[in-house]
């Protein structure tokens, strides 16, 4: 979450050319908490969030829409044919029945 928030605040910061030392300054973090805002590693505040929005002239919502969108995993979609979809197959089959697998191994020790 923090990740995709500091993706899309520095999204909206780069198409206002605004560098990461002027959106410290005028939030009133150093350079390098506001750095780690972007980058995910810093969880955001709503007051922090709210003032990124003011400075660039977005609502908190437009910052936070990134949220509710949910990303599409491309190795799942397509017709199934593909030899990459065959082998996630046989992969989630692999790890479904690995459980079952140790279990039988178990009983075949005692």
């Amino acid at each position: 979450m923090n990740e995709l928030l500091g993706r899309r605040i520095k999204e909206l910061r780069s198409a206002k050319n605004f560098t990461q030392e002027q959106m410290a300054t005028q939030i009133g973090v150093s350079r390098q908490k506001y750095a780690r805002l972007e980058s995910g590693i810093n969880s955001i505040t709503l007051d922090l969030l709210s003032k990124i929005a003011k400075i660039l002239d977005v609502t908190v919502a437009d910052i936070t829409k990134v949220l509710d969108e949910t990303p599409e995993v491309a190795y799942r979609v397509g017709d199934g044919n593909s030899s990459s979809e065959k082998i996630f197959d046989m992969i989630d089959f692999f790890y479904a029945n690995k459980h079952l697998y140790t279990k039988l191994q178990h009983k075949q020790m005692k």
